[in-house]
């Protein structure tokens, strides 16, 4: 009697323990990011380039152009937490020029994840950002804000491999 207790009691400790880390997500949630990415923006090409995640991070960045000339520059870091990853994320005008404070960028807190998506949500709560690589081989970066009780996104970005 008291082994199939034990038993249930180990499988249910175990079940437990996966959901609390499939939750907070790690950064293989994000691997799928990993390569260089090309497409448009505002009338200009927009390049991404993510590496693959190693040790706490994934680091990646965005640059903007139009006519021949930057217009922004992004940095994306992706560290891992105890709360899973988190998303950092600071913007530079030509010359690199910090938008944001010298200390300060915007952070963004892990949601959910799935296969080739990931959701986040900026720490005020007045942003959400999805991740996704599409069957297609797109990856596209959705925006969403708070309408009408829901949460209304838009794509940001749409990006397809370079060659």
């Amino acid at each position: 009697m008291k082994k199939p207790l034990l038993v249930f009691v180990f499988i249910l400790l175990y079940c437990t323990t996966f959901l609390a880390q499939a939750q907070k997500g790690s950064l293989t949630d994000m691997a799928f990011l990993e390569g260089h990415w090309q497409g448009t923006f505002n009338g200009g090409p927009i390049d991404a380039v993510w590496i693959a995640p190693a040790g706490d991070n994934l680091t990646g960045f965005i640059r903007m152009m139009k006519d021949d000339k930057v217009t922004m520059y992004e940095m994306l870091i992706f560290e891992q937490t105890d709360n899973g990853p988190v998303a950092l994320v600071k913007h530079f005008k030509p010359g690199l020029i910090g938008v944001e404070e010298k200390d300060k960028q915007d952070r963004y807190r892990f949601l959910e994840a799935r296969k080739n998506y990931a959701l986040y949500e900026k720490e005020d709560g007045s942003i959400r950002i999805i991740y996704e690589k599409k069957p297609n081989g797109q990856l596209v970066i959705q925006r969403g804000q708070p309408k009408d009780s829901q949460w209304a996104f838009s794509d940001l970005f749409v990006f397809k491999p370079a060659r």
